[in-house]
């Protein structure tokens, strides 16, 4: 997925809701952070958007999202791409997240914002998750120097309880730490 593609996606879902904005949980979200062309490959590959509201009705909303431009949907099979309502509880998030989250609005969302995780709070997400496509995920970003071991460590620090596995967040960045 690019940007123009998450683009479509928020406009699209956002007017099926009439909601103003939405947020962008998953993957996708480093694209409200990074131009396309910055991205290695692994972090644009997803054909899905993880979504859900910030309303009351965020439920009801997501399941509609999921019926309507969601996985197997007409939507997908004419545009390539779906969206996927999930609950917020989805991801493990450090605190103050939803102050850093990041918007994506442009011509192409008509006025309808995305609400994107920051880059950190995506990858502390990912690194709490521990499955090999998230450490691969994260590893891809510190790789290409597009965020910094030093304030990803410092946020997954700031996340209270989940030792175990923060711990073996930090075993899997233990390869890009220099300082040891």
């Amino acid at each position: 997925m690019n940007r123009n593609q998450l683009e479509h996606i928020i406009r699209a879902a956002c007017s099926i809701t009439g909601e103003d904005n939405i947020v962008i949980i998953g993957s996708q979200a480093i694209l409200a952070s990074f131009p396309n062309t910055t991205l290695p490959e692994i972090l644009t590959q997803s054909i899905e958007a993880d979504v859900f509201y910030l309303s009351e009705k965020s439920q009801a909303l997501t399941d509609l999202i999921d019926g309507t431009i969601g996985e197997l949907s007409i939507f997908q099979d004419t545009y390539g791409i779906y969206a996927h309502g999930v609950g917020k509880e989805t991801a493990i998030l450090p605190p103050g997240w939803e102050e850093r989250l990041v918007k994506l609005s442009s011509n192409n969302t008509s006025g309808y914002t995305g609400l994107c995780l920051d880059p950190y709070d995506l990858c502390i997400s990912k690194l709490i998750a521990y499955r090999k496509k998230d450490i691969d995920y994260v590893k891809s970003l510190l790789i290409s120097e597009l965020i910094d071991l030093k304030e990803l460590k410092k946020r997954l620090f700031t996340l209270e309880g989940y030792e175990e596995q923060k711990n073996n967040a930090l075993t899997a960045l233990k390869a890009f730490d220099t300082t040891n």
